[in-house]
Parts: C-alpha cells; structure tokens; sequence
C-alpha cells in the first residue's frame, strides 16, 4: 500500500502561525523536573534548562516543550501550580532573551500554569488531559488564542497499570472518538479549530502492545481534521519490544534512541506533522529521509 501526502494546516498560535505537512516539524522536550522518567534532575537549574533548550534549537527543534511536572507512570504527589510556575516562568524568559523568536510550548494542564506562561512569552499549551483535568483550561486558553494541543489519555498516571486490557481492534477507534469528543468539547469552549493540534497520546494509558496497533492504524486519525502530533520518544512500549536484546529485560531508557526514531518515522509516514522528542538531532536527520519519501507519495 503506497504512502499518503499529508493533509496540511496552518496551525495558528498566540502570535504566528505555522505551516504542517510541507516538513515534519521537531519538538524538543524540556523537563524541569526531579523525576521525569527519561532525564529527571539534569536540567533543574535555569543555566542548564537555557543551555540544553538553546542546544536543542541549534539541533533543528521547530519548538520547545517546557514541563514543570512529570506525568511518568506511577502514583506520585502532584506539584502545585506555584511550585510548576516557579520552575518554567524564569526559564521561559530566559529563552526569549537568547533566541527571541523561538517557538515555546508549556506542558501542563493546569490553567493558571497556561495563563502566565503564555503571558511570558510561550505560543502553545500542550494538556496531556485534553482539557479533562482542570474545568477553566478549555475557556483560558479559548481567552488567550494560543495553540493547543490536546492530547489521548486514560486516566490518570496511578490508574494506568489497573486499566482494563483493550483488544488490538479496539485501541484506534477509542482514541479516536475520544480525542473526536475532545475536540468538539474545546471549540464548544471556543478554542477555534485553526488552534488545535491532536495527540493519541503514545503510552498514556495504553499498556505496552497496545500502542502498536495505534501506530498501524494511526491514519485513520486524519478523519478528524486536524494537525497531529506523536509523542513516543523512549517510552516503556519501546524498551519492551527490545528485551530480546538486552539479555531478556527492557531496553534501559538510554538504550531507546533508535527504537524511538523508527517509531517517529512510522509515525510520519502515517501522517503525523510533528514529533516530539528528547534527542532533536537524529530525530532532525531521520524526519527530513521521511519527508523525502512523502515528496512522491
């Protein structure tokens, strides 16, 4: 079965807009965190925040993902929206003085956190909830006229393992009319469609083997109308599948480099407009050899 062009969009932000489907887009991820799963504790600190955020946009990052909490799997205490602010307003504002037309992103689905990031300077909300964890973050980010993506998720990050399996049929067109509900839900809050980009939400909620059928299936996604964006970098699913080479035990979060860009080329060629990952460079590299590949589709 050949492969499909892309369907294209002009995703619109607090201030600009940017084109999808003529390239893949890369974010870079940028965890201020203790605890996040992949590079919890390296980059608390504003210098070294600033310094791997501007290394990554030297990479080729089109955006960067600022997050102030993690949502790794697990039952841990949340952090306060004081407690996120505190950690992404001084980095944000240090980004922008370096590179002030960078494209910045906040991670987070508490809407006081979306309002005085996006204040500061930030373009894009990324809710992993889908605006379902917090009731004033569908009209705050309607007020603001920001970008937003809305992400797939089941549950919350404690209920994740207690989940009811799903049958491989069943992953893509749950995601589906789930994000479809989200989707009607936000421009019923009055967040215009031209704002919103979509994410299934790789490994949130979806125990280890149900994210592959997600990914082979994941063009039916484009049935919604909508810019799309894949998370996938280093996640549990990848590490599973890799344990055959790792003396039988998941493959180590900094053994997933590879796995990681084979699922994100899949991912494009599948019609995602953006990936987002924690090592831009060879992310950058791989998605121009997938866009080549669309050039003839």
């Amino acid at each position: 079965m050949p492969f499909a062009p892309r369907d294209r969009f002009d995703w619109k932000l607090r201030t600009r807009s940017l084109p999808l489907g003529r390239r893949t887009l890369v974010m870079g991820i940028l965890n201020i965190t203790p605890d996040s799963f992949s590079d919890g504790n390296r980059y608390v600190s504003v210098e070294t925040a600033v310094q791997h955020g501007l290394r990554m946009l030297d990479e080729g990052a089109d955006i960067l993902d600022l997050g102030g909490e993690s949502t790794r799997p697990g039952r841990h205490p949340e952090v306060s929206a004081d407690k996120e602010q505190e950690r992404l307003l001084p980095v944000i504002e240090a980004i922008l003085r370096e590179r002030p037309d960078a494209i910045l992103s906040i991670d987070t689905y508490k809407a006081s956190t979306a309002r005085v990031s996006i204040e500061a300077g930030a373009e894009i909300v990324n809710d992993i909830s889908g605006f379902q964890w917090d009731e004033a973050m569908a009209r705050t980010c309607a007020e603001l006229r920001c970008g937003v993506v809305l992400m797939h998720t089941r549950g919350r990050s404690e209920d994740w393992r207690s989940l009811p399996p799903l049958m491989p049929e069943e992953v893509t067109p749950l995601v589906t009319h789930e994000l479809a509900t989200r989707l009607r839900e936000a421009e019923a809050a009055g967040v215009s469609r031209e704002h919103i980009v979509l994410d299934p939400g790789y490994g949130f909620g979806k125990s280890f083997e149900e994210n592959y059928p997600l990914l082979a299936h994941q063009g039916e996604l484009r049935a919604l109308d909508c810019g799309l964006l894949v998370g996938a970098s280093r996640k549990s699913f990848l590490g599973r599948r890799l344990a055959d080479l790792h003396s039988g035990a998941d493959a180590p979060v900094e053994a997933r480099e590879n796995a990681t860009v084979a699922a994100h080329v899949a991912a494009i060629l599948a019609g995602a407009h953006i990936v987002r990952v924690h090592a831009v460079r060879p992310m950058a590299e791989a998605a121009r050899i997938a866009d080549a590949i669309l050039e003839y589709a």
